[in-house]
């Protein structure tokens, strides 16, 4: 294989009518090392581009510095020399074209695209930039050029994701999934209802919309309110970990509460309480009754279904709470709404913390009863948005939302 040959191999490049000429090194006006490829490009021109007539002639060559993609972390250009024609019909001239850049640009598309792969690592702008040996401003330039963010999705989905996440100077934005295969939907700007309604409304038609058959959604109220105006025919679904999670932090605070009565802080009951927490969000049928295991905290070996009946029969109020907290967990474990049905019909206020709990749930009575009837749930899009929170973190953040959706849109493709 002849040098040229090699050297063009090396950089993806295809064109036949280039020929290298020579390599060196040089260095900027910054003092930056730069590998330089000298090549020439040159073909028989037949006819006048503008006016079309058999009379062009050779009229010297134009020199064109071209940046190439990166091989080992450093800057490498191209100065390329192009064959230049004048038409003796017209005396306009023109120059010999290649498909390794655009037109009137300097950037290859072989750099262009080892941005974009960069890029969708999650990397900043300026670790690129210092890769492929350009500047931040330059990245920004080629993912704004080369990324379009998608008008909408060729086909709505029959089951989706509702969520937001904290985008840009503390604004939260919305984000939607699709619930079986997890490919993103849609990032908009904002979460305001107006906005959902406008972009679905404008962009699908009814018949599109009245194929969805569920949302799921956190217990974010707003949402509920104008699913069925959007997806006539959808179940409305509560994510099943914010029904457990919402259940768990009325527990916590009637322990805390329980806590605070206890006069002697060096007492058994304050240490089990305090240290031993993690008992009490347990499913019962997880619960160690049969062997005694060290306790940190209390400080004695004991079974932890011990330790849970010794804080419960002193404090009555808080077995209540615990008991449905254990009936809310065994329902949704179980997905039984059935079971979660009667446990709302028969519950009886006690003026404890679990009251507020109970009473939204029944508000969302048969969204959060979906939870047990359907298999979706808000993992797919939870994990689009930590992939999207490990882009900002990585990045220091954003202060264009623009160039953030870009990114967005480079990590879930």
């Amino acid at each position: 294989m002849s040098l040229t040959n090699s050297i063009l191999c090396l950089f993806e490049i295809t064109d036949p009518n280039l020929i290298v000429t020579g390599i060196s090194k040089e260095r900027c006006s910054t003092n930056q090392r730069i590998h330089v490829v000298h090549a020439t490009l040159s073909y028989q021109l037949l006819k006048c581009p503008h006016c079309g007539h058999k009379s062009l002639i050779k009229n010297g060559t134009h020199m064109s510095h071209l940046r190439l993609g990166t091989l080992s972390g450093g800057r490498y250009e191209m100065h390329l020399k192009r064959q230049r024609y004048q038409c003796k019909d017209c005396s306009k001239t023109c120059g010999a074209k290649t498909k390794l850049v655009n037109r009137d640009e300097t950037f290859t598309h072989n750099i262009k695209h080892q941005v974009i792969v960069l890029a969708r690592d999650m990397l900043t702008s300026k670790e690129i930039a210092k890769l492929c040996g350009i500047s931040p401003s330059s990245v920004q330039r080629i993912l704004n050029a080369n990324i379009h963010l998608a008008y909408r999705v060729k086909h709505l989905p029959e089951n989706l994701c509702f969520d937001e996440f904290r985008s840009c100077n503390h604004w939260m934005s919305f984000n939607c999934c699709d619930a079986v295969s997890h490919r993103r939907i849609v990032t908009l700007k904002d979460r305001l209802s107006k906005d959902i309604i406008d972009y679905f409304e404008a962009r699908f038609s009814v018949q599109e919309r009245a194929q969805v058959q569920s949302v799921t959604i956190d217990m974010n109220a707003e949402y509920g309110s104008f699913i069925h105006r959007l997806f006539p025919n959808a179940a409305t679904i509560i994510d099943r970990f914010h029904i457990i999670q919402l259940a768990g932090r009325a527990l916590d605070n009637e322990r805390t509460q329980t806590i605070r009565t206890i006069q002697d802080k060096h007492s058994r009951l304050y240490h089990i309480l305090k240290s031993q927490w993690r008992l009490f969000h347990l499913d019962e049928i997880k619960v160690n009754d049969s062997k005694a295991v060290y306790l940190r905290g209390i400080n004695e070996y004991m079974t932890q279904q011990n330790a849970i009946d010794l804080a419960l029969d002193a404090f009555p109020k808080f077995r209540s709470v615990y008991q449905t907290y254990q009936g809310i967990l065994s329902a949704i474990h179980q997905k039984d709404a059935n079971a979660f049905q009667s446990l709302l019909t028969n519950y009886q206020p006690t003026s404890n913390q679990m009251d507020i709990t109970i009473n939204t749930f029944i508000k969302n009575g048969s969204a959060l009863l979906n939870s047990c009837r359907y298999p979706f749930s808000n993992g797919p899009i939870e994990g689009l948005n930590r992939k999207i929170k490990a882009l900002k973190r990585n990045c220091f953040g954003f202060r264009n939302i623009d160039n953030f959706f870009i990114r967005i849109s480079l990590i879930h493709e």
